[in-house]
């Protein structure tokens, strides 16, 4: 019952942002990416892997949101439930720096905490400019994060993160994005590396791996969660 809740609240919040988005103007690009696999039975297993991102140019500022999740279960049991949303302005100061905000959202139900937000402040630089086919942005911060759980952190935060892609052909891109929290109390690292391959128009197939490490944890729980999969993207 709180899955099916979470989905509901899920779609109701992209239907309010993508009718809002049109009525305010703009252009506007999603990517609706979706994952799953499926055992019978001797074992019954399945796993459902979600992602979604919107991007909006409107008056000099590139806002952007994303919201992604993992589902799991075995022999009727939840294994793994985790949803993470994102949101982002961005503004161009110059042809190579820019100005970000960015606020986040993470419901992990075998974390160890009810959630964990946080809010972040940027200066960043463009680099590789004179690469055609390769961008990197980075970018660094002060913030605050909190967690809420068995074990609760109120901590003010710098966040330094850098986004590196690269065209490796026509129907081929490669992408990696690193960002690392320095809290007062606890420090959070995340790795997102993925290869995509185009298919046909508006559709690819994408490989990727995603790793987080926080070095304060509830007891009992793992510091480093690791998520290896292979989905369909579509772009419209």
């Amino acid at each position: 019952m709180l899955v099916t809740k979470q989905r509901y609240i899920l779609v109701l919040l992209c239907t309010i942002c993508a009718r809002s988005f049109a009525q305010q103007g703009g252009d506007i690009a999603t990517e609706v990416e979706l994952g799953a696999t499926f055992t019978t039975g001797n074992t019954e297993e399945r796993t459902v892997r979600y992602g979604v991102t919107m991007d909006w140019v409107r008056n000099s500022w590139d806002y952007q949101f994303t919201s992604d999740g993992l589902l799991g279960s075995r022999q009727g049991v939840t294994t793994a439930q985790r949803f993470y949303h994102v949101i982002r302005g961005r503004r161009d100061l110059d042809d190579n720096s820019y100005f970000s905000i960015r606020g986040s959202y993470e419901d992990d139900r075998f974390s160890g905490y009810d959630y964990q937000a946080d809010f972040t402040a940027s200066y960043g630089r463009s680099w590789l400019q004179s690469i055609d086919n390769m961008s990197l942005d980075t970018d660094i911060g002060p913030g605050y994060r909190n967690s809420e759980g068995k074990l609760s952190l109120n901590e003010l935060i710098v966040r330094l993160a850098t986004e590196f892609e690269w065209e490796i052909s026509d129907s081929a891109n490669f992408f990696q994005d690193l960002a690392m929290e320095f809290g007062q109390d606890s420090d959070i690292y995340r790795s997102e590396t993925g290869i995509e391959t185009e298919i046909q128009e508006n559709l690819a197939l994408r490989f990727s791996i995603n790793i987080k490490h926080q070095t304060e944890v509830p007891i009992g729980k793992e510091k480093s969660d690791t998520q290896s999969a292979v989905t369909l993207v579509w772009n419209f």
